[in-house]
């Protein structure tokens, strides 16, 4: 986790550290136990939610890829049944949005569970002192966010992204700007899930 990001942050990324992985394993784990999944089946998504940037050590282009494989090597060392591990190591291989699909239910939780992470505590301190203009449109969008939530509504069998935005720091059509693209593989990872994707902005349902 350190070498990820320590590269992460040289180039200049939002936060992809222990933080981010503890979250997105947090709520990868919910999503699925939301949806009536078996106790396997949520800790394996839970490892995976933990495991899905370790790519970013090498490299960040490819890093779902690169860090599937480190994934399964290292699980598999630890004496995982194999199964298991390449389960992993196909969810981390398809969690980013460039090339990913939700091709599992372990997959499509990772995925949901990964992009619905947009916080204000994922901007770099050293750069909250630049005014907002001058700020790349990620950081932007990330220091705006008071508040972000992923859960699954069993009764409409919906699975909600629930997002509070503060406007005066970013306009809500700048999420969208770089998150549509996301949104769009948040949607088909519900679908897998036999659940429909909503996403509420500051109490506005958009999709």
């Amino acid at each position: 986790m350190y070498m990820s990001e320590k590269q992460i942050e040289a180039l200049g990324f939002t936060e992809h550290s222990v933080r981010h992985s503890s979250i997105v394993s947090k709520w990868s784990g919910e999503l699925l136990r939301g949806i009536g999944a078996s106790d396997h089946r949520v800790a394996l998504t839970e490892i995976a939610g933990f495991l899905h940037d370790m790519g970013n050590s090498i490299n960040r282009d490819n890093h779902a890829q690169s860090g599937a494989i480190l994934a399964y090597k290292i699980l598999t060392r630890m004496g995982m049944p194999y199964k298991d591990a390449a389960e992993i190591m196909m969810a981390i291989g398809n969690h980013d949005e460039t090339e990913g699909l939700p091709v599992s239910d372990i997959t499509a939780a990772l995925i949901l569970a990964d992009k619905a992470d947009v916080h204000k505590s994922r901007v770099r301190k050293n750069i909250t002192n630049v005014s907002m203009e001058n700020m790349n449109i990620h950081d932007r969008v990330n220091l705006a966010a008071e508040r972000s939530v992923i859960y699954v509504d069993e009764g409409n069998r919906e699975i909600v992204l629930n997002i509070v935005i503060d406007t005066e720091k970013c306009p809500v059509m700048d999420y969208f700007e770089i998150y549509f693209k996301r949104m769009q593989l948040c949607r088909r990872a519900a679908d897998f899930l036999e659940r429909k994707f909503v996403l509420i902005i500051n109490d506005v349902r958009f999709l």
